[in-house]
């Protein structure tokens, strides 16, 4: 929550959110695959990284007002 408070600080809090929850999502679900020998098929490595690049075009989007 303190990270997301500082996050908030220079984006707006609705992409700050977003952004908090995708790294949450991607994190949990490598973790998942690391761990605990979920597999990891391409579709789900690729959904992965589709919330990856979602993640990095909010952040570049947002940086830019």
């Amino acid at each position: 929550m303190v990270l997301l408070a500082h996050a908030a600080q220079n984006l707006p809090i609705g992409t700050a959110y977003a952004v908090w929850t995708g790294i949450g999502a991607v994190e949990t679900a490598t973790l998942g695959i690391v761990l605990s020998d979920e597999s990891a098929t391409v579709a789900r490595v690729a959904f992965v990284c589709c919330i990856v690049v979602g993640v990095v075009g909010l952040n570049v989007i947002s940086s830019g007002h």
